[in-house]
């Protein structure tokens, strides 16, 4: 390996990942794919997380050309040589802490780390997710993309949508964030702990939280209680795993649904500068209507 030839990357395991030269076949794992993707990184192939099934969850793959991606399934399904399949010369995985390989078996993930470079980005609570864009950005940059002038400005344009948006709320008018899990429960957000959440409050949106009690990113609620947090926008999960709320029909519930604006969430969110920007400008449109209401 020389100079010229090699290429580097400091992952968030503060490991410096190294190959003869800049990687081209990129395995991914969805999130991760989708983000670089919107960097003009292709991956050869995605995988999933044990949330996922043996098609890729819409929710997650923002604008990947699926037709061109290889998917190579989710959860137990996954083993080193189905995750190699495609040859991949590096793989970009996520982490919520610790540097664990968010979606991969422990013993899967070191047996990986054996046979192919592994980046890993940090996309946990304890990040900012300017920060987490940050990290995606270097390395789609490293890999041989470009960032996008129009994106960053549509962003900065959102941003100033929504903080104009909020700032006309009606007084009183809350945003919730729940995943629906069944008829009966539903997890509700602990907006402090995402950090796509803390933007929409950094901007102003005025987030209501659910009671104190078990669950450090949610807390698990009836739909009774669900629907005393009076939300007057609820953002609801749309991942593949969850019940869409649409299709919740608890009577507890009932008077909320007819109430609400409901404005489509991925906890697991994109982390590029177009995905951001969708994200924020639905939120503001919501706000917008309820004003003008």
């Amino acid at each position: 390996m020389t100079e010229q030839s090699a290429w580097r990357f400091a992952d968030d395991r503060g490991r410096v990942v190294v190959a003869d030269s800049r990687p081209a076949r990129v395995l991914a794992y969805v999130q991760a794919g989708a983000t670089l993707w919107d960097h003009g990184i292709r991956p050869e192939g995605i995988f999933g997380s044990g949330h996922d099934g043996a098609e890729p969850d819409r929710a997650k793959t923002g604008t990947l050309p699926l037709d061109a991606v290889d998917y190579r399934g989710a959860g137990d399904d996954l083993d080193v040589e189905t995750l190699l399949r495609g040859g991949p010369d590096l793989v970009v995985a996520v982490s919520y802490g610790h540097g664990q390989l968010y979606g991969l078996d422990p013993d899967t993930a070191e047996h990986l780390e054996e046979r192919v470079p592994v980046v890993v980005i940090d996309v946990g609570q304890a990040r900012t997710l300017d920060r987490v864009a940050e990290r995606f950005a270097e390395l789609a940059v490293s890999l041989g993309g470009a960032p996008d002038p129009d994106a960053a400005n549509d962003l900065r344009a959102a941003r100033e949508r929504l903080r104009a948006a909020a700032g006309a709320t009606p007084r009183g008018l809350g945003v919730a964030a729940l995943s629906p899990a069944s008829q009966e429960q539903a997890y509700a957000a602990r907006p402090q702990m995402w950090p796509e959440l803390r933007v929409l409050a950094e901007l102003g949106v005025g987030l209501v939280s659910p009671p104190e009690g078990a669950g450090v990113n949610w807390a698990t609620v009836g739909w009774a209680e669900a629907a005393a947090l009076r939300p007057g926008i609820v953002l609801t999960d749309i991942r593949a795993n969850a019940v869409p709320l649409d299709e919740i029909t608890a009577p507890a519930w009932e008077a909320a649904r007819r109430r609400a604006r409901i404005v489509p969430w991925n906890p697991e969110p994109l982390c590029s500068p177009q995905a951001r920007a969708r994200f924020l400008g639905l939120v503001a449109e919501a706000l917008e209507a309820a004003a003008n209401d």
